[in-house]
């Protein structure tokens, strides 16, 4: 019987793999519709279903930001092109991470066998990769955490390196410096907590003053005399 449980729930996993691959490709249809961006939401579906299946906590969001990946350098593409926006794809990618955390805070409670490998911040049930002196716990696998950290590192730079060359060359006051770096604070702060949990608030401090810097030699004020 255990037998045919693993045969369905491979089959269920495929298709549903099958399906975010359609949404991923789906310019390739030529339906001149946009709803090859509902991919990075799509993507959540296999993914919460291999949670479910108790797959490694991890891994499975280890999964989840290399399929966001695949979603980022295809859009990207398409900005380069001038098919695309930056705007939209930054859009789609925040509401599917909102998503995402609402489940976190849902299906765990309702599946208990969901909590396993994971700790609770606020409402929200995410792995719980360190302990509280900051090491790092026995159940995790040390080549899929660095996997982990490559691939958040990669992901949040697809999407802060495109709106900083959006931003580059364009009228930005030092006022709206500080509306700027506080987008970029929570993707900062989680990638503190990725590589250095200990430092978390002095690294996130760091980058912020390193974007402030590149703000500043990337843009300008407006008030620029033409000479």
């Amino acid at each position: 019987m255990a037998e045919y449980e693993v045969i369905n729930a491979t089959i269920i996993v495929a298709t549903l793999f099958i399906i975010y691959g359609i949404f991923l490709f789906f310019d390739l249809f030529k339906r001149n519709e946009r709803y090859g961006y509902l991919a990075y939401i799509v993507a959540l579906i296999p993914i919460n279903v291999l949670w479910f299946l108790q797959f490694d906590a991890l891994g499975v969001y280890l999964v989840l930001f290399i399929l966001w990946i695949f979603c980022l350098l295809r859009d990207l593409y398409g900005v380069t092109k001038e098919k695309k926006e930056i705007n939209d794809i930054v859009l789609y990618l925040v509401l599917a991470i909102i998503i995402q955390l609402i489940l976190t805070a849902i299906l765990p409670v309702s599946i208990t066998a969901m909590q396993t490998n994971t700790t609770e911040y606020w409402f929200f049930y995410l792995p719980d990769t360190y302990t509280d002196t900051f090491g790092i716990e026995s159940w995790v696998n040390s080549t899929i955490l660095i996997a982990f950290r490559v691939t958040i590192s990669i992901l949040i730079g697809l999407v802060i390196v495109p709106l900083l060359v959006d931003l580059k060359g364009e009228d930005v006051p030092l006022p709206v410096f500080i509306i700027v770096i506080g987008l970029f604070i929570p993707p900062f702060l989680y990638l503190s907590f990725v590589w250095l949990p200990g430092a978390m608030a002095l690294l996130t401090f760091l980058m912020s003053v390193l974007l402030f810097i590149l703000l500043l030699l990337i843009t300008k004020s407006g008030k620029e005399v033409q000479k």
